[in-house]
């Protein structure tokens, strides 16, 4: 098969530099706009936009999540929102350092970057990581930039094997020969990071955890069946999803997944294939419309003639959570969706996909995913 080259999404990628002034920019406009209102006398305030579930909007013809228009107001004077004002403004000036640096920083070292007490009170910048995490992100909106243009990046969490060989800032990366534990998928999988050297893959099979992957590699399922195995720790973060996005676009790769039986697992699918709430503003990146779910189905505890041990009771809060999701508007309209998620409520039970491993500890490579493959047999 001929290798398959990496193009750019949207045209020719803007460069580092161009991209590194145009947010420096950004960051030094919305600091000039609050000391331009002060010095005129009037209140300091900052537009953050809504990354909220009545600001998202479904975009059924693109078949994504998008944010919508709202915005709330954050003001110096109000005692209320004047501790958020004050972190957005710090965390900023940390993002200007680090650009003019040219150095990156996680999620946690901005936490402690912008950790201290302020003066003449005992009161701490940030009480915790997630209230310092929500800040960037309220940023990343905000300024229109992307996490990875505030030169910020998370933990990794998800990993890669498979018929393909990556370029991640300079090393070859070959991802058959990676051994037992696979290539760990950065956070930051831009083009001017990781590029996409020689492809044979035909597809993309995606698990929910690595115990499964580590199955799937072990029985070398990616050598048999020509194809690229990925696995996100259950919800995939952003890299992975990213990662994903790029290699279905980019190299025309379907996308497979293979999750559990349970309102969590359809709710990860719906993130990768949809995009989520929190997010809708990245779903343009993100989200994979096309993406295809394998399983584990409802079905299959009579189908695949499983015992009763792999019963897991759905609580009251997953059987609550279910029908949340089946009213989604991209699951309200699908049929095969709403029997799925109906099978599910009506078995009172979920399974996991290492329920399969009853059945044979190989079964879930050797015959479960060969044959839905074969007969196309998914959701979308």
């Amino acid at each position: 098969m001929a290798t398959k080259k990496t193009t750019a999404i949207g045209g020719k990628q803007a460069s580092k530099a161009e991209r590194d002034r145009k947010t420096l920019a950004k960051i030094v406009d919305m600091a000039g706009g609050v000391a331009s209102t002060a010095l005129q006398g009037a209140e300091p305030t900052l537009q953050v936009p809504s990354r909220t579930r009545t600001n998202t909007l479904w975009n059924k013809k693109r078949g994504i999540l998008q944010m919508g228009d709202a915005c709330q107001e954050r003001q110096l004077f109000n005692l209320g929102q004047a501790k958020g004002f004050m972190q957005s403004l710090l965390h900023s000036e940390s993002i200007k350092s680090l650009i003019e640096a040219q150095k990156t920083l996680s999620l946690r070292g901005m936490f402690y970057k912008g950790l201290h007490t302020v003066a003449g009170t005992k009161e701490k910048t940030f009480t915790d990581q997630s209230e310092s995490d929500g800040i960037l992100e309220d940023l990343e909106v905000s300024l229109s930039a992307l996490r990875e243009e505030l030169h910020i990046f998370a933990k990794k969490a998800g990993t890669i094997v498979g018929n393909i060989t990556l370029i991640d800032s300079g090393d070859e990366i070959d991802c058959r020969h990676m051994g037992s534990g696979g290539y760990a998928i950065p956070s930051i999988v831009e083009p001017d990071v990781i590029q996409f050297k020689k492809c044979e893959a035909k597809f993309i099979l995606h698990v929910e955890k690595n115990t499964v992957w580590s199955r799937f590699n072990e029985d070398r399922f990616w050598e048999k069946h020509n194809c690229i195995l990925t696995e996100g720790g259950g919800q995939p973060p952003r890299g992975v999803r990213r990662m994903l996005r790029r290699l279905h676009e980019e190299l025309k790769l379907p996308v497979y997944c293979l999750l559990d039986c349970d309102p969590w697992g359809h709710y990860i699918y719906s993130v990768l294939k949809q995009g989520s709430i929190s997010l809708a503003f990245e779903s343009e990146r993100l989200a994979i419309p096309d993406a295809k779910f394998l399983g584990i189905r409802a079905r299959d505890y009579v189908d695949c003639e499983l015992s009763d041990d792999v019963q897991i009771a759905l609580t009251d809060t997953d059987i609550k959570r279910a029908k949340e999701i089946m009213g989604y508007p991209w699951f309200a309209d699908h049929k095969g969706w709403q029997r799925e998620i109906a099978g599910l409520l009506k078995n009172g039970f979920k399974m996991e996909v290492e329920s399969l491993i009853t059945k044979d500890i190989s079964y879930v490579t050797e015959q479960y995913v060969p044959e839905r493959l074969k007969k196309k047999d998914w959701l979308e």
